[in-house]
This record gives C-alpha cells, structure tokens and sequence, in this order.
C-alpha cells in the first residue's frame, strides 16, 4: 500500500468487492441514468423479435439455472 497516495488497487480483495457491490447499488438506485448504448438496444430488439416469432427458442428461468449450475460446478 502506498500511505502517501493509496488508490483502489491498494484496498485488500475484500473491500475491493464491497467498493464494487457499493457501486453497483449505487448505479440500481437510478437505472434511468445509466447509458444504454444504441447497438444494445438493438441487441434487444433482435432478441425480443426472435423470441416473439419462435416462442419456443427461450428457455425457462429453471433451464438457465440448471445450465449455471452446471457450467460452474454450483
């Protein structure tokens, strides 16, 4: 740790994730301020268009814990 000029990359790994859950909620409190870029918005709109004209393509929120779980041994 630098005493003189210490920065983020000087906190231990935990207070890095409690600076970065800190953050996060910081950001949830006012979604409406966060920039959504226009190719993810259209990302979007591609993926809700598949799914409105293919049901059957999506997957249920039970298919993708189970395929979390699996992929990451939880």
């Amino acid at each position: 740790m630098n005493p003189t000029n210490p920065t983020i990359f000087d906190l231990s790994p935990s207070e890095k994730l409690q600076l970065v859950e800190d953050l996060w909620d910081d950001l949830a409190a006012s979604p409406e301020a966060v920039p959504v870029h226009d190719w993810q918005k259209e990302e979007l709109a591609r993926r809700k268009a598949r799914l409105m004209t293919n049901p059957a393509s999506g997957l249920t929120w039970e298919e993708v814990k189970r395929r979390v779980r699996s992929r990451y041994g939880r």
